[in-house]
């Protein structure tokens, strides 16, 4: 679904990105352990039904809880099971990520514990009665979460702290086009003279013609052939390309923006996440490897999204991004 891009930015947000999304290991009652160590790993119940109320309550709120039933794949799996299963991949990950940390000697300081508990009083204390039945959390696993969510942030940027991370603004670039796709060449530039023509209106005449119905879009580099490419990003705006050829497809492009700020800007950052997040996997996946980790699951079993007696807490990871990015 199209949330799984969103979902993961807004859990593993700062340069977590990437990894793969939601999930958890299990309790401490129940717990995991490290294969070949004595270390156990895993998460409370508390500490699991607080991503999960949080989770739930974010799509509730926008999907009603019609959301629950509803199929993601040809499998059957409905949005329930998929969400559910997310969540004990990122639960997993970021404990991974902290044992990591361990091994890194990565500990926090007196001033990031100091705004952690600041944090996990305020965020403790917002919760209604309601949210406490439902998750059953503690504030030393509140405090302990953060923390752990914390050090995940902060062994990204430590691993691939010496990585060239420049992005140039050619790289980066976004343009905004209106585009007319045709498959029949000849009709393609019978189209083009139309398109040059003096008070010809080209979105009208996109509209008209087009074989995609989608007309207007922002371009990118990589997206399409190095021809396309050469072409689109030379036009300057207002300015209407040649009849641009991909085997038996056809564009005649105009170019509307050659310079969108705001969207060029989200894309470096976009860019600057994915090459940071490369550069720790390969760290991290190796690490992984050398690390079987077992977890228990015997929470997952006994969780209904259907609850109508849930909390309504949604901005647990919310507060950590206004208490900890100011």
């Amino acid at each position: 679904m199209s949330d799984r891009n969103d979902f993961m930015r807004r859990f593993l947000a700062l340069f977590l990105v990437t990894l793969v999304l939601l999930a958890l290991t299990a309790c401490r009652q129940g717990t995991s352990t490290v294969s070949d160590t004595n270390e156990s790993v895993g998460y409370s119940d508390g500490q699991v039904m607080l991503v999960v109320a949080t989770e739930r309550n974010r799509y509730r709120d926008v999907y009603t809880d019609q959301i629950w039933g509803v199929e993601v794949d040809n499998a059957g799996t409905t949005f329930q099971t998929y969400l559910l299963k997310e969540i004990q991949s990122f639960l997993r990950e970021l404990k991974l990520m902290n044992l990591l940390a361990d091994q890194q000697g990565i500990r926090l300081t007196g001033q990031e514990r100091d705004r952690l508990e600041r944090l996990t009083d305020e965020f403790y204390d917002s919760l209604t009665e309601a949210d406490l039945r439902y998750t059953g959390v503690k504030k030393e696993e509140v405090f302990e979460l953060y923390s752990e969510y914390h050090r995940a942030n902060r062994l990204v940027d430590e691993l691939t702290s010496g990585v060239n991370l420049e992005i140039s603004d050619s790289e980066a670039k976004v343009i905004r086009v209106q585009e007319i796709f045709l498959t029949d060449s000849d009709y393609a530039e019978n189209v083009h003279t139309q398109a040059m023509t003096d008070g010809t209106d080209f979105a009208f005449l996109a509209r008209s013609v087009s074989e995609n119905k989608e007309i207007e879009r922002n371009v990118s580099r990589g997206e399409q052939s190095k021809e396309y490419e050469d072409v689109v990003f030379s036009l300057e705006a207002g300015e209407i390309s040649p009849v641009i050829r991909e085997g038996n497809n056809c564009y005649i492009v105009k170019c509307i923006n050659d310079y969108d700020v705001e969207a060029t800007a989200d894309r470096k950052q976009r860019l600057l996440t994915m090459r940071k997040n490369q550069a720790f996997r390969q760290i991290y996946d190796e690490f992984v490897a050398e690390t079987p980790v077992t977890f228990t699951n015997e929470i997952w079993g006994r969780i209904s999204l259907k609850d109508e007696n849930a909390s309504t807490t949604t901005d647990f990871f919310e507060k950590y991004q206004e208490a900890m990015n100011q």
